[in-house]
């Protein structure tokens, strides 16, 4: 049937989901055992909200449905995908993924603190960094006393690791 057919009431709205955290096709969906459990929880409130949604316009409850069941789709890829890594068999001399790693930065006095997570579990306002950001990228395998570069276009920003930590 063609479209000029169709009522304009009868239209499905088709939700908008905005995507997860970008995950590079092909790269391992790494989390912490935290990240899981709040991708978890996540989840669990996504499902009572979608359960708790109040039916008095039918066509909005469809749609409001119809969206959480979306949101639900990518989550659910997300966490079956997910490969959750033990931070005690990390090794602990060395940054590897779910380290928290304390850094001087170039000539700075105050040193800084970041966790290697994730990509949905970064949040640079809490100091957690994607393991596929070029700054853990190029933090992974350093020993504390060895330094990283970062290449920016105005200038290296050098890393000294200064210690290394997994009981996060």
């Amino acid at each position: 049937m063609s479209r000029g057919f169709v009522k304009e009431d009868d239209q499905e709205e088709i939700p908008i989901v905005p995507p997860r955290a970008h995950l590079p096709e092909g790269v391992t969906n790494y989390v912490t055992p935290t990240g899981m459990e709040k991708l978890l929880a996540e989840r669990e409130m996504l499902i009572s909200k979608r359960e708790k949604l109040d039916g008095t316009n039918e066509n909005e409850k469809r749609i409001a449905i119809n969206h959480s069941n979306a949101v639900l789709l990518l989550l659910n890829n997300r966490i079956n995908s997910a490969t959750v890594i033990n931070l005690a068999e990390q090794p602990a001399d060395e940054v590897r993924f779910g380290a928290l790693v304390t850094l001087k930065v170039d000539k700075e006095k105050e040193l800084k603190e970041y966790q290697i997570v994730g990509v949905d579990e970064a949040d640079i306002s809490q100091n957690k960094i994607s393991f596929i950001s070029p700054m853990a990228r190029i933090l992974v395998n350093k020993k504390v006393g060895e330094t990283a570069v970062l290449k920016l276009v105005n200038g290296d920003k050098v890393f000294e690791v200064m210690a290394i930590n997994y009981s996060s």
